[in-house]
């Protein structure tokens, strides 16, 4: 049977994740050294190259822990809302309003970073994938919900899902850099709206306000 490590070191590599994380999405990935990292959790950098190796690797463990914080926050609230359109209008919230990502776990920080890496390194390209894929999964879960509650007709579950989590991709971009013409209530009613004629229900535009202000920019 393989030794799993000890209690400790997990501790100290969740530690270097969220140091990590925090630092590429403060600085940029190109302004972030495995130095900084070590600085920051008051390790050595050797340490950090003896857990993750190279700094390519480090950017993508760093997004798929944050991710993985992100789903589990987001798990706990979609299953406070059951119905879809609470769901759909929590995700693209947690998208575009920048108030809405303050205090969601997560950020779009790391993922335009990701973007950036995955374009020139295969390896990275890869993993790329397999995050894309875990948000597309999430659509794609409260669509099929919402089709086996009733509340929307039969469609092509997992064509929406592509298409709606590329808009929200877009339009993330497009808030984070304060576009002058997409603005964040812009982007929230254009995310909605598509939902709302792409499934066929009835929405009726009202700032979203979430009841625990829970991806940040």
């Amino acid at each position: 049977m393989p030794r799993r490590p000890p209690v400790g070191a997990d501790v100290r590599r969740d530690q270097m994740l969220t140091a990590a994380a925090e630092l590429i999405a403060e600085r940029g990935f190109g302004d972030t050294r495995i130095a900084d990292v070590a600085e920051r959790v008051g390790a050595s950098p050797a340490l950090v190259v003896y857990y993750f190796g190279t700094k390519d690797k480090l950017l993508t463990e760093a997004l798929r822990y944050s991710e993985q914080t992100f789903y589990s926050a987001a798990e706990k609230v979609l299953a406070t809302n059951p119905g879809i359109v609470p769901r759909l209008e929590t995700l693209v919230a947690w998208t575009c309003l920048p108030e809405e990502q303050e205090h969601a776990p997560g950020t779009w920080g790391l993922w335009f970073d990701l973007w950036a890496q995955a374009f020139r390194h295969p390896e990275v390209k890869k993993d790329r994938v397999e995050l894309d894929q875990s948000w597309r999964d999430m659509i794609a879960r409260v669509v099929r919900d919402g089709v086996e509650a009733g509340e929307i007709e039969t469609l092509d579950v997992e064509e929406f899902s592509i298409a709606f989590a590329a808009l929200l991709d877009g339009l993330s971009i497009q808030t984070a850099l304060d576009d002058p013409v997409v603005s964040s209530d812009v982007a929230y009613q254009a995310a909605m709206r598509f939902a709302a004629s792409s499934l066929g229900f009835a929405w009726k535009y009202r700032r979203k306000r979430s009841r625990r202000r829970a991806k940040s920019a």
